[in-house]
């Protein structure tokens, strides 16, 4: 088996407002309406869009992330989607689809190689902007989980969160001994150190939590 990601620019409700901020959505489509996960700094402009043009039956909120329930689904309000495609080529839409920096960002399977060239080429032949961020061969899957990869393992994080963990990372905070000091990264990032401290225990534990559920 062959395994694809295609990145897929277009206009929808759920690609458009994610271009030029750190936004991100994940969907989970079951046809009558999507399921989406929305983490980021300003996901209210993302929100009022997915209101706007599909409808918003209800929503959860948490600490930078989302989680929706949509009035219809996407499909009903667009006739671009990929899906249609992937049946006459004979490939496999591995859910979920990520929309992230105005793209869609789509993982394809299919059993040849050449079905994923074939289907590259009749998107772009129907005026498609495709770019093909990875292609790979599928080895032997584990029992469990056939083609989760890493990215699929790790936990989403705000972007705060990122910024704390990136920073405190090239500054050495995780080295031995540590280079840096929590009231370091606090004066370079303009916040206070139990902010930073905050943040580094939240990733941690979200990482650690992933990490330990896919030992077993």
């Amino acid at each position: 088996m062959y395994e694809a990601t295609f990145a897929i620019a277009d206009s929808s409700a759920y690609t458009a407002p994610t271009e030029g901020t750190d936004c991100r959505i994940e969907l989970w489509c079951n046809d009558h309406a999507d399921l989406l996960y929305v983490v980021g700094s300003s996901v209210e402009p993302v929100l009022s869009r997915v209101r706007s043009d599909i409808g918003i039956e209800d929503c959860l909120r948490g600490d930078g992330e989302t989680v929706v329930i949509t009035s219809s689904c996407l499909k009903r309000h667009e006739t671009s989607h990929i899906e249609r495609y992937l049946e006459s080529h004979d490939c496999l839409l591995l859910p979920p689809l990520r929309y992230e920096d105005g793209r869609k960002h789509c993982r394809i399977l299919a059993l040849d190689s050449e079905n994923l060239t074939e289907l590259y080429a009749a998107l772009l032949e129907d005026g498609f902007d495709v770019e093909v961020l990875r292609k790979r061969e599928v080895g032997v899957p584990a029992r469990s989980s056939p083609l989760v990869s890493l990215e699929e393992t790790l936990p989403e994080l705000t972007a705060r969160q990122r910024e704390v963990l990136s920073l405190a990372v090239e500054a050495g905070y995780y080295e031995i001994p540590r280079e840096t000091t929590s009231e370091q990264l606090a004066a370079e990032l303009g916040i206070s150190r139990r902010a930073v401290d905050d943040h580094l225990r939240r990733v941690e534990r979200k990482v650690l939590s992933a990490l330990r559920s896919s030992l077993y």
